[in-house]
């Protein structure tokens, strides 16, 4: 077919109608404001995480460190990176379903027969042929594919985004988990020294005849026991340094984070979004809508298999019985056609892949509402977590200094005589407890810190994916 016909044809297919449903983004449910956002900022355009770098809000120079190895050796980042080349090349094979298939093909063929009339007879044929076949687009069947194809693309684009985001969280709280978990360790030890020095002098007392052996027996249970729970605190690091090891792409056996038992814990503030930008700012969110929409567009494509189909086609080339002769005029010959096809009688077939799209495209919406949701709660719940965190462990600290004085005063008492050293043991166990619960209350607040930045989305938003939207 030549090219004059060819072009009004595809401007004709483009023109074409386009059966099914156009699609329009589901409403969801979303709040005026957030229930436990009390004393919390709202984002201005300036105040925006950075895109990308969330985590250097922590001025941590290590954590910065492991961050720029996670694009580059996580292995579960590769997989989604793959995926989204997959997708795309989906796009493309959607799309190539617009042009028509042109095949080149040559053949050379001998045989040899025999008749009673001449004999044995040998023939030679050479052939060169052009083909080409195409099924135009009439009912959009074909672009509804393709826009299904590519909102799946963006859709595997943002699920790239939310697993980066997600292995930087994982990365960034079993990170500050091993701090707090250095800080248990130096705490330890620091009153293993105190249980030993107690000890000792429990030990003096009895050689000299002044307190029973009983009181030596717990000095030695409370030294002991505080010594295997640093063991059990170093086996707990080891864990979240392997942990992380593997989060940046490495065996455990590579990677070493040096022992810092003073660390300053930050907890930067986290500008909120508005809910109604959560929609855009959170990748899960915005890869189940795209997946709405091609669950939308497939409802299209099984319209589309109602109608009648047209196809085009047509071929030309040289046959000859003398390859001498092949490229010659008499030779050569063309060929053109037409067909339309129609589908009588399927059983219900076609309506019942109508239905399932249908029933698909409801269940992308379920997805959506409720992935919408998710999102809301889990700001809602770190919101909350991070206020009354706060607020707890500035009890907590007290409750610590409180503590501290206690048992400082208790142990003169048992010095002076005044106090048994039951009760020196009870209120150096509460002394030690509370300032466990206090890290243990840091260890939340940096968790909860971390996942407040990722319920907000990291600093990323869909405009980041907008440029690959399909054009019908």
């Amino acid at each position: 077919m030549r090219l004059r016909y060819l072009v009004p044809l595809l401007a004709l297919t483009s023109a074409g109608c386009m059966v099914g449903p156009d699609y329009v983004r589901p409403t969801a449910p979303t709040p005026a404001a957030y229930k436990e956002a009390d004393g919390w900022k709202v984002a201005q355009p300036a105040d925006t995480l950075p895109r990308g770098n969330w985590w250097e809000a922590y001025n941590d120079p290590t954590l910065n460190g492991l961050m720029a190895q996670v694009d580059v050796d996580n292995f579960n980042i590769a997989l989604y990176e793959a995926r989204v080349r997959q997708a795309n090349a989906g796009t493309q094979a959607a799309r190539a379903a617009l042009w028509p298939l042109v095949d080149l093909g040559a053949g050379a063929s001998r045989n040899n027969t025999s008749s009673s009339a001449n004999g044995r007879s040998t023939n030679s044929a050479y052939n060169v042929q052009l083909g080409a076949s195409w099924e135009p687009d009439l009912w959009g069947g074909i672009r509804r594919n393709i826009e299904s194809a590519g909102a799946n693309a963006q859709a595997s684009e943002a699920d790239l985004a939310n697993a980066r985001l997600s292995v930087q969280a994982s990365l960034a709280q079993n990170y500050f988990l091993l701090r707090v978990q250095d800080a248990q360790i130096a705490l330890l030890r620091d009153t293993l020294t105190g249980y030993e020095r107690s000890l000792q002098l429990t030990r003096n007392q009895y050689n000299a005849g002044i307190v029973a052996r009983g009181d030596v027996a717990q000095a030695e249970a409370q030294y002991k026991s505080t010594q295997a729970s640093v063991y059990d605190a170093q086996l707990s690091r080891a864990q979240l340094e392997h942990a992380v090891a593997v989060l940046v792409g490495k065996p455990p056996s590579e990677l070493s984070i040096s022992v810092d038992p003073k660390y300053a814990a930050v907890y930067p503030e986290t500008p909120l979004v508005v809910p109604s930008e959560l929609l855009e700012r959170r990748p899960d969110i915005a890869a189940a809508e795209r997946r709405t929409a091609a669950a939308n567009a497939q409802i299209g494509v099984a319209q589309a298999a109602f109608y009648p189909s047209i196809s085009l086609s047509a071929a030309g080339g040289v046959q000859s019985s003398v390859i001498g002769s092949l490229l010659s005029l008499p030779s050569r010959y063309w060929a053109l056609g037409a067909s339309l096809a129609q589908t009588i009688f399927d059983a219900g077939l076609r309506t019942a892949q109508k239905e399932q799209a249908i029933a698909s495209y409801d269940q992308a919406v379920a997805t959506y509402r409720s992935t919408v949701l998710t999102g809301f709660q889990e700001v809602e719940d770190n919101l909350a977590a991070l206020t009354l965190l706060a607020q707890e462990a500035s009890v907590q600290q007290e409750a610590v200094e409180a503590a501290r004085q206690s048992a400082t005063i208790a142990l003169n008492q048992y010095q002076a005589g005044t106090n048994s050293y039951i009760a020196v043991v009870v209120l150096q166990a509460a002394a030690l407890n509370n300032e466990r619960t206090s890290l243990g209350i840091t260890a939340r607040r940096l968790t909860a810190s971390v996942n407040l930045v990722r319920a907000m989305g990291g600093g990323w938003d869909a405009t980041q994916i907008a440029a690959a939207r399909p054009q019908n």
